[in-house]
């Protein structure tokens, strides 16, 4: 348990705001270590004492290292998150942080991001951030690509493919727009079947709740119009991957504290120390970033059907170059482009942040970018480090870096660590085909 401040809550009263708009239900919503969406649905008579008391939970039934002998986790609903489904305006979901014993249990991811928050507010930075969110659109087994036309080597930008699912994309879209979430493309992707979505950035942990919502309605939407949407990291073996890249500034007073107009990169002096935190921590980084055994089929792979990756395979940054890990777009910003759509939407912006504020605190230094083409060149960076193979590899970077433990709390990194090794060893306990196929006459 941690005894850190969760902000007053603002004056807002539910069930009068339920009326006015017609919510006869709220979804009281919270992601958990693993970063599934957990929820209970409560009618809008009851949602007074929700409001102030929260909603019990078992949580050993979710993903935390708790047992059926510990009492409730209590959900409190934050109103400021309240978004009525657009596919079913009469429900009304709520964002909300957790407690045990009366205190903000540590375990909490939306209570990491927040304590993370506060750490950067107390060196007098505001952290905005973006995602790029991509997803495959399937059949509803999930086996294939949900548009047989879709099978172009070259999909990438695809216009035919991209409007004959226009129906579900632009419903989508259309319910961004009602939020006021400022969306400002929609795009078919690299791999055939895919695509990305694109909203304004906005502060760490207003980014995170959209992201979190995101998931949710687009799988919601999809399933509306008979098909399946999947973050999956690699749902195909010869197929680009979905990746989660997101865009990092950090702000003081309305200023960018990232922006230097005298540097070739536009970046400052703490802008580079807080991309020195991210190559120093990548390889603990990626526990959270790439979280699942299927992230490692993204990561390090070989060429696909449209002749790349898209993802990084090294520890590097560069200006406006997408072979590397850290892309430095534009002034004042960087992209971290090994984040995959497996990632905890919560974890993934207080990972980032922790790692940049240890760059910051240590004055870490990046080294000099580097501007060739990492995927046929990177051989000649001999001394460049490489990126886990596989999950296990990065839980154990994990377990080892004093710096995300200090950070971000051994009350969260000690479950979470227990939690990927229990999924670690799941996979192992798993006998594939192509293990048969390969050793049955061995």
């Amino acid at each position: 348990m941690v005894q850190d401040t969760i902000p007053q809550r603002p004056p807002v009263d539910l069930a009068a705001v339920a009326e006015e708009r017609g919510i006869k239900y709220f979804l009281i919503s919270y992601t958990d270590l693993s970063g599934a969406q957990r929820a209970k649905l409560v009618p809008a008579v009851a949602i007074k004492d929700m409001q102030k008391n929260g909603a019990g939970f078992a949580g050993f039934a979710a993903a935390f290292q708790l047992s059926p002998a510990d009492p409730d986790l209590v959900a409190v609903p934050d109103p400021t998150t309240l978004i009525q489904l657009p596919w079913k305006p009469e429900v009304g979901w709520l964002a909300s942080d957790l407690k045990m014993h009366g205190q903000w249990i540590e375990q909490g991811p939306r209570n990491t991001l927040r304590r993370m928050i506060d750490r950067a507010a107390q060196v007098g930075l505001t952290v905005k951030t973006g995602v790029e969110c991509e997803f495959f659109l399937l059949t509803p087994d999930g086996q294939t690509i949900g548009d047989a036309h879709d099978n172009a080597a070259k999909s990438c930008y695809d216009a035919s493919a991209l409007m004959r699912q226009y129906d579900v994309i632009t419903e989508i879209c259309d319910a961004m727009l009602e939020l006021g979430w400022q969306p400002y493309q929609n795009d078919h992707e690299d791999a055939n079947g895919q695509f990305e979505m694109n909203w304004i950035f906005d502060d760490a942990m207003v980014t995170a709740d959209r992201h979190v919502f995101f998931k949710f309605m687009t799988r919601s939407i999809a399933e509306k119009h008979g098909l399946r949407a999947t973050f999956m990291p690699k749902p195909f073996v010869n197929l680009t991957g979905s990746g989660c890249h997101a865009h990092i500034s950090l702000w003081n007073n309305g200023r960018n504290v990232c922006h230097a107009d005298g540097d070739p990169l536009g970046l400052s002096a703490e802008g580079y120390h807080f991309v020195g935190g991210l190559i120093e921590n990548a390889d603990a980084l990626c526990a959270f970033l790439n979280p699942v055994v299927n992230s490692y089929k993204r990561i390090n792979a070989p060429r696909t059907v449209s002749g790349a990756t898209w993802s990084p395979n090294s520890v590097t940054y560069a200006g406006d170059n997408r072979t590397h890990m850290i892309r430095v777009p534009g002034k004042g910003r960087f992209e971290m482009r090994l984040p995959d759509g497996a990632a905890n939407p919560y974890l993934l912006q207080a990972s980032l942040l922790a790692a940049g504020l240890d760059g910051l605190e240590r004055r870490l230094d990046p080294g000099k970018p580097l501007d060739i083409n990492m995927y046929t060149d990177g051989h000649t960076v001999p001394d460049a480090k490489k990126l886990p193979l596989n999950l296990l590899d990065a839980v154990r970077a994990l377990d080892a870096s004093t710096a995300m433990r200090r950070l971000l709390g051994d009350g969260l990194v000690g479950p979470y660590i227990n939690l990927k090794m229990e999924e670690w060893n799941a996979y192992c306990g798993h006998l594939s085909t192509w293990e048969r196929q390969a050793t049955l006459d061995c």
